[in-house]
């Protein structure tokens, strides 16, 4: 028996499903989870959908997302143990290696339910029975789709499912921008349009939904808090803990800030530094063909895309700040160079 024909066995009959994403989800991770969840609803499965952590205001317009359990939230920990314990399969979608979930992780590493990954990032972790995974993929949400496609449900994607799967794609390529919009992208955003999603609506509840505390927030990091480096084709933002709480910064406030400082004429990579109670929180942006994925995964305690990764430092901020500037200039010739990044990073 093939590998998708054993998982297309398991979901052949209704289920306890368990459903989970990375920390901090984004557009895909929740979009590619509630997309799924209720086209699994829909074939019949018992579903349950746990996050990490808490996600962006932005993306609650989901259906579904009223049902969603914050594992980060102390009260639901017996709620998910329990779930996660009944799940006959469990879903991990957008990340692929079990750190990205931190406690949860372990949970599942130690479940002996069937477990599906489904993920377009680099280097996954050997831990799922079942991996749709694919670093052609722009985003999990476009796999989400081929793969109800593949199991023969196309039918079954309604409105909702195509505005959640949508909004996933629509992000993960910065509003069909990013190198990785490929012409089977347009294809598959086409059909969703087609199905009922309804394009508009969903960029403007995602790009165009602030508050006023975070138009200030954004304004006062690219007045006081970016730092240029010509010299380096380089443009960054430095943001405290005490920045943080002057505009009382919810989760999803600094989404897209890094964006502004690659705008810049000649600024190859771009960088955001937030101060967080846990150590320095980093985003890196880069263009076309500067890989700052591996630049993350080599110095920072992280990884993701060619062109938009993270990590992580436990320095201090300024300690951090220094230690990146200095990175930058030693590796200048390897990041904005000729040289090949992946193979002159050590």
């Amino acid at each position: 028996m093939t590998a998708f024909a054993s998982f297309k066995k398991e979901i052949s009959s209704p289920r306890n499903i368990f459903i989970t994403t990375h920390v901090k989800p984004d557009a895909d991770a929740l979009g590619s989870s509630l997309g799924l969840a209720n086209y699994l609803i829909k074939k019949g499965h018992k579903v349950t959908v746990v996050t990490p952590t808490d996600y962006p205001y932005f993306l609650t317009w989901m259906k579904g997302n009223d049902d969603v359990i914050d594992f980060s939230v102390q009260k639901n920990h017996p709620k998910v143990k329990k779930a996660l314990k009944e799940a006959d399969i469990v879903f991990c979608l957008d990340f692929s290696v079990l750190s990205r979930v931190n406690e949860l992780g372990e949970m599942i590493r130690e479940s002996d339910t069937f477990i599906v990954n489904i993920d377009h990032h680099q280097e996954p972790e050997d831990f799922a029975d079942y991996r749709l995974w694919s670093t052609e993929a722009a985003a999990t949400c476009e796999l989400v789709y081929e793969m109800i496609v593949k199991l023969g449900d196309k039918k079954l994607i309604d409105k909702e499912i195509a505005e959640c799967l949508y909004a996933g794609i629509m992000t993960d390529t910065g509003g069909f921008k990013h190198p990785n919009t490929t012409s089977n992208v347009h294809h598959v955003v086409a059909d969703l349009i087609k199905i009922g999603a309804d394009n508009t609506k969903v960029a403007n509840l995602i790009y165009d939904s602030n508050s006023v505390n975070r138009l200030k927030f954004i304004g006062f990091a690219i007045s006081h808090r970016l730092v240029v480096r010509e010299d380096l084709h380089l443009a960054y933002f430095v943001i405290s803990k005490k920045d943080l709480q002057k505009y009382h910064h919810k989760t999803g406030d600094s989404e897209g800030l890094v964006n502004y400082a690659l705008s810049l004429d000649g600024v190859k990579m771009a960088a955001l530094f937030s101060e967080r109670e846990d150590g320095v929180k980093i985003s890196f942006r880069s263009t076309a063909d500067v890989a700052v994925n591996k630049f993350a995964a080599a110095y920072w305690n992280g990884g993701g895309h060619k062109n938009a990764a993270g990590g992580r430092s436990h320095l201090s901020l300024k300690a951090t700040i220094e230690r990146f500037e200095d990175l930058v200039e030693e590796k200048e010739e390897v990041l904005f160079g000729t040289k090949v990044l992946e193979e002159n990073l050590g």
